[in-house]
């Protein structure tokens, strides 16, 4: 189990001014801060799927990154659970939990899939004997048997996105934090990881992943939380969404959820 309490991520970016005293044309570089996460509160059980959806820009990958420890919080906390409901302190331990993918990872493509499999099973200290045993296990998993052993330079999109999963896989996280694990997948692979979520659901598993695809997430989420402008805006089951703005899919409660928040800010700001 996973829980975020009142979560935030400030960023200093640069901005630029027109300085109308100097002249029509001056600027000054001047910078401003912002929250691309701002007091984000949810939680993810063990045998749950949750999605996080939202525009780009809405935050989701900041507050993928925080969970999975690979960014500090400017504030709020992170609390990981073991199996028998005890708070993970140490982060060896948090991250022997978690297996994290990207969005943009990048692999090494000159080595096989299995190869690197191989490589990361020597980081986490596995044994090699364990690790051609879960290997087999894994790339059954994954439909990876046909071209575990190609170099990852020469797989498809698809094919280089399972091989990128296996390796999050190979230490048996409790947890698993995807960020956009179906994007720009065709219709097999984007099948194949779909399934892979669902079996990890059903082995008791945590899965947090964020996607564009409503149609996807309605269909597998248990939970969505909904994000715009670094803000939750909805948070519960994809039915429960849908009865809250009278609407029929996900996409259109998004829009809905949208529609109504710029609302609230025009008639604040009059």
């Amino acid at each position: 189990m996973i829980e975020a309490v009142h979560l935030k991520k400030e960023f200093i970016r640069p901005v630029k001014d027109e300085d109308k005293k100097k002249g029509l044309f001056a600027t000054r570089a001047t910078k401003e801060s912002f929250y691309a996460v701002n007091d984000i509160n949810f939680s993810a059980k063990s045998g749950e799927i949750l999605g996080i959806l939202g525009p780009n820009g809405a935050g989701k990958t900041t507050l993928l990154r925080m969970l999975g420890k690979l960014m500090t919080p400017t504030e709020g906390e992170i609390k990981i659970y073991d199996k028998d409901g005890n708070i993970l302190t140490d982060d060896v331990s948090i991250k022997r939990n978690i297996g994290y993918l990207s969005n943009n990872t990048s692999l090494y493509g000159r080595l096989s899939a299995k190869e690197m499999f191989m490589l990361f099973g020597e980081i986490y200290g596995i044994s090699k004997e364990e690790c051609e045993a879960r290997a087999k296990e894994v790339f059954s998993i994954l439909e990876m048997e046909e071209f575990c052993n190609q170099r990852i330079e020469k797989l498809s999109t698809g094919q280089r996105q399972r091989a990128s999963i296996s390796r999050c896989l190979i230490h048996k996280p409790d947890i698993y934090i995807f960020d956009e694990p179906t994007l720009g997948l065709d219709i097999l692979s984007s099948e194949t990881i779909v399934n892979f979520m669902k079996e990890e659901k059903k082995a008791g598993k945590t899965v947090l992943y964020s996607t564009h695809y409503m149609e996807e997430a309605q269909y597998l989420c248990d939970r969505i939380l909904m994000m715009y402008q670094g803000r939750r805006i909805a948070y519960g089951t994809p039915k429960q969404l849908m009865e809250i703005t009278e609407t029929d899919n996900l996409r259109d409660t998004f829009k809905s959820l949208i529609r109504d928040l710029t609302t609230y800010d025009e008639e604040e700001k009059g």
